[in-house]
């Protein structure tokens, strides 16, 4: 799973060097406590997942991929 750990990202996408996390493109997240937000609205995590498979509306859905920021 996921996590981020003190100042390191763990599989999260990165530039070609390693470096600094990209953001998924098309994906906008305003959740700025989570891990994987990336400080201008943008999540960085390798893949997301949205549910739960009941859901009828947007008001239903949440994102599983979200994991907390802790300091």
């Amino acid at each position: 799973m996921p996590v981020y750990g003190g100042n390191e990202y763990i599989n999260v996408n990165t530039d070609e060097k390693g470096g600094r996390p990209q953001h998924i493109r098309g994906v906008v997240c305003d959740v700025k406590n989570c891990v994987y937000h990336d400080g201008d609205s943008f999540c960085t995590a390798s893949r997301i997942a949205v549910g739960p498979t009941y859901a009828t509306n947007s008001r239903d859905t949440v994102c599983a991929t979200f994991r907390e920021r802790t300091l």
